[in-house]
């Protein structure tokens, strides 16, 4: 005889899951429990009593001289003795005593040589730039009449305004400002007996200002005129300046008018070779405005 087990007859197959949750959660329960409790809860340490504050106050007392110990008299025998008097020491008198300058000979320049009849004959047919060859030699032949220039209180600078007669003659000599009376003395001489000069190249009146230096360390050297056909650049004016009384109006810069390329050609022809001297006496003169570093000493 067989017997047909079935499984969903057992009365406890499912009870273990359940009881297993129940004792779970029953422990879960206690835990917590005793953790909240005085049982299980820490107890808190009461706080220590606060400490009283002790002040200390310090007095600093300056420290007590020191008693000197007395000098021990003199022996009865040096009490008693006579005082010697001291001889008088002789102090010999110091003569004051210059030492000699150590003095180097004074920096000296000779006057340049006067202008040949060959440079006075191009001055008097050069008409470009208010006659510019005629304005240099003019110039040139006054310095040469001037003498040495010698490193001392004489030397110095002069500027002239100058007029001068179509035919050659001065007719008016205006001293504009001056570095030095000795200079101003001497170009007024050289000046004065200087011979007759030639027409100017216009055939109208010249005038022009000129600077005569009379210094050993700067000489007035011969211009350039490669440039002379060029028209000159305008005049720079500020284009918001006003007087406050008329409209306000803004100045236009003026435009450089291009040379006739016919008459540049042609003026280019008549101009003269530039030397070396020429050259550098224009980089010694940008030079001399230009060198920051020999500002700045």
């Amino acid at each position: 005889m067989i017997l047909a087990t079935r499984t969903d007859a057992v009365p406890y197959a499912g009870v273990r899951p359940v009881v297993g949750l129940a004792i779970s959660l029953a422990l879960h329960a206690l835990v917590f429990a005793l953790a909240f409790t005085h049982l299980g809860a820490l107890t808190d340490k009461t706080d220590p009593p606060a400490r009283e504050q002790k002040i200390t106050v310090l007095y600093l007392r300056p420290p007590e001289p020191e008693k000197s110990a007395p000098e021990p008299g003199p022996p009865a025998a040096m009490a008693q003795a006579p005082a010697v008097p001291r001889p008088a020491i002789p102090v010999p008198e110091v003569a004051s005593v210059v030492a000699p300058a150590t003095s180097h000979p004074p920096t000296s320049m000779a006057a340049p040589p006067a202008p040949t009849a060959e440079e006075w004959a191009f001055a008097s047919k050069y008409t470009l730039k208010n006659s510019k060859g005629y304005r240099h030699t003019w110039g040139q032949q006054v310095r040469s009449m001037m003498g040495t220039a010698v490193e001392g209180p004489d030397q110095g600078m002069v500027r002239f305004r100058i007029e001068i007669a179509p035919d050659g003659s001065l007719t008016r000599l205006e001293t504009l400002w001056s570095t030095s009376p000795v200079a101003e003395r001497l170009a007024r001489l050289a000046i004065g007996g200087m011979p007759q000069w030639p027409p100017t190249p216009t055939g109208k009146p010249l005038i022009f200002e000129k600077t005569i230096s009379f210094s050993p360390f700067a000489s007035d050297g011969p211009p350039l005129f490669k440039d002379d056909c060029l028209p000159d650049p305008p005049v720079f004016s500020n284009p918001f300046a006003w007087d406050g009384k008329s409209a306000r109006s803004q100045v236009q810069a003026q435009p450089i008018e291009k040379p006739d390329p016919q008459a540049l050609e042609d003026c280019l022809k008549q101009l003269p070779q530039d030397s070396i001297e020429a050259e550098s006496a224009r980089d010694r003169r940008l030079l001399d405005q230009w060198d920051f570093n020999r500002l700045g000493r």
